[in-house]
């Protein structure tokens, strides 16, 4: 650290004892000032002389009350301006008391606005010097008289020049912090996002694959003794569908590795074109599925070809856990005009879990349509039955216009 740097550092934290440097050392310049006289006559000469009583008491009470400047600025000008007047009406010869006011003057420029500085500056401008030229001993154009002007006018100037540099300084340092908080705002949103969409993305694997493997090994424990066979072919499904749970886990999971790791899937994400096989899955569970597609020659965003494929997953796996054995179900994917529509629907009698009150599954799927600026219904239907349907538009964009792929 410098020397100017570490004496701005004491500065700061000892403010009172700089304000006493300070007054000593103006203490020391009025003093020494008050022992010369200049003499303009052919020649510029110095003339030793001795200032009396009164303007030493006032020199040391005008330099005592700048100790005391950042505390009281205002009562402090007015102090040193009283004693600068007294010094203009009785001092003879007359010693720089106004020194201590000009100080003062630059103390108050520096601590408040800019109307306030005029004001008060105009105002000491004119006392101090308006009580020199009319009250005292020496022409009202005296050398002496316009320098009482010239610095008292130099003090507020740089006063708020020092203001006006403090206020840029801190205008700077807000605008940068704000910059920062923004930054950590933004960074810890989108932590979140990723996070929520992770989490959702792992809800939909698991329980769409868990929900089979339960339902398959209900099948092959209830079969194991009366049908051998039947519960071989069940349990082959539980094998594939555990299979199939550890791969979309393992390419989850792996979205959280380092770009450049070589462990990261390359796989892409599901979508439509892998319908078919999604429903044979259920098909195997022992669920009746039908399929009606209307978007053929139709290409997909990636963001809105993975939302279709996990809606219907969803909307499937609730069927097969809540809808009854006896459960039938109709997925509809529809292109119309700028969207693709996604429609299931079940027939079942059981209490389905999206409804009001029910699992992650319905705010998991309002989220990723939500995320494409896209419509999602969802209730029973007149009759029984359940209904899931969802508008994906194919131009998708964010509220600021990110893709939300």
């Amino acid at each position: 650290m410098s020397t100017l740097a570490r004496a701005r550092c004491q500065a700061k934290a000892h403010p009172l004892a700089m304000d006493a440097v300070l007054a000593a050392a103006v203490l020391v310049c009025m003093v020494a000032g008050s022992f010369v006289e200049p003499r303009h006559r052919d020649s510029v000469s110095w003339v030793l002389r001795t200032p009396d009583l009164l303007s030493l008491l006032l020199m040391t009470l005008g330099a005592v009350a700048l100790v005391f400047r950042r505390r009281a600025p205002m009562a402090v000008l007015a102090l040193t301006g009283t004693l600068s007047v007294i010094e203009s009406l009785t001092g003879d010869p007359r010693t720089p008391v106004a020194m201590s006011a000009v100080i003062a003057l630059y103390t108050v420029a520096s601590t408040t606005d800019r109307p306030t500085t005029w004001r008060v500056g105009l105002l000491t401008m004119t006392v101090l010097t308006g009580t020199a030229m009319a009250a005292g001993p020496l022409p009202w154009y005296a050398q002496e008289n316009l320098g009482i002007f010239a610095w008292t006018g130099i003090g507020a100037t740089a006063g708020d020049a020092v203001r006006s540099r403090r206020a840029f300084v801190q205008a700077i340092r807000e605008r940068a912090e704000r910059a920062e908080r923004t930054r950590e705002e933004e960074a810890r949103r989108r932590v979140a996002e990723e996070r929520l969409r992770i989490a959702r993305d792992l809800h939909d694997v698991v329980a769409h694959h868990i929900a089979l493997v339960n339902v398959q090994a209900g099948v092959a424990a209830h079969v194991m003794d009366k049908r051998p066979d039947q519960a071989k072919e069940a349990l082959g499904h539980v094998r594939e569908a555990s299979r199939s749970a550890l791969n979309e886990l393992r390419a989850t999971v792996g979205l959280l590795r380092q770009s450049g790791d070589p462990e990261a899937p390359t796989e892409p994400a599901p979508g439509l074109d892998r319908l078919d096989e999604l429903t044979g899955t259920f098909r195997s569970a022992g669920l009746h599925v039908e399929v009606a597609r209307a978007d053929q020659g139709t290409t997909l965003p990636a963001a809105v070809d993975l939302a279709a494929y996990r809606i219907i997953q969803e909307a499937l796996t609730n069927v097969q856990k809540h809808a009854g054995p006896q459960a039938k179900a109709e997925v509809s994917v529809v292109r119309v005009g700028p969207n693709i529509e996604i429609t299931v629907l079940d027939d079942g009698s059981g209490e389905n879990e999206t409804q009001d009150g029910g699992g992650h599954g319905l705010l998991g799927m309002r989220e990723r349509v939500s995320a494409l600026r896209g419509t999602l219904t969802t209730g029973p239907r007149y009759g029984g039955g359940f209904r899931v349907h969802a508008i994906l538009p194919l131009k998708s964009r964010t509220p600021t216009g990110e893709d939300p792929a």
